[in-house]
């Protein structure tokens, strides 16, 4: 299971985390592509993050990676 949070007062994009969660599953971008049926064209695209990924696709990385969400209370403005 791979797990991932929002670190201390410098929030990451959601996008981020999914990419850094790829990056540390030790799978490559081609095994990606085999377990979720996305093909490696829009993965590489959004690995690099010049293409965004439907919300369909986005669950089964989510599925072949082990993520979860997590929410957080959002902070109080100063």
């Amino acid at each position: 299971m791979l797990c991932f949070w929002v670190m201390s007062s410098k929030s990451r994009k959601l996008s981020d985390q999914i990419r850094e969660a790829m990056a540390r599953s030790g799978m490559t971008r081609y095994r990606i592509s085999q377990l979720t049926g996305i093909d490696q064209a829009t993965l590489s695209r959004f690995f690099h993050g010049t293409g965004g990924l439907a919300m369909d696709k986005l669950d089964r990385l989510g599925e072949v990676l082990g993520l979860d969400v997590v929410c957080r209370k959002p902070r109080k403005p100063r």
